[in-house]
């Protein structure tokens, strides 16, 4: 029985794994710089383009059988 992913599963997927890098993403910046505008402004343009890129690595790999035990 092939096994399959929805949409709406990679949108959550998608969406829970962002929040947590966008906290690791705002810590590390503002920890290297000391600024917290700098670390808001990375945080937000870096999180929208790999938001976007997770997203669609997701789904291309929601179709493919390789390593699933889907023959």
């Amino acid at each position: 029985m092939a096994r399959t992913v929805t949409l709406k599963r990679s949108l959550v997927k998608a969406f829970t794994y962002r929040i947590f890098i966008v906290c690791l993403d705002f810590l590390t910046i503002y920890l290297f710089t000391g600024k917290v505008r700098l670390a808001l402004g990375f945080m937000i343009v870096s999180n929208i383009y790999t938001t976007l890129g997770y997203f669609l690595h997701e789904r291309v790999w929601s179709r493919i059988r390789w390593g699933t035990g889907d023959s």
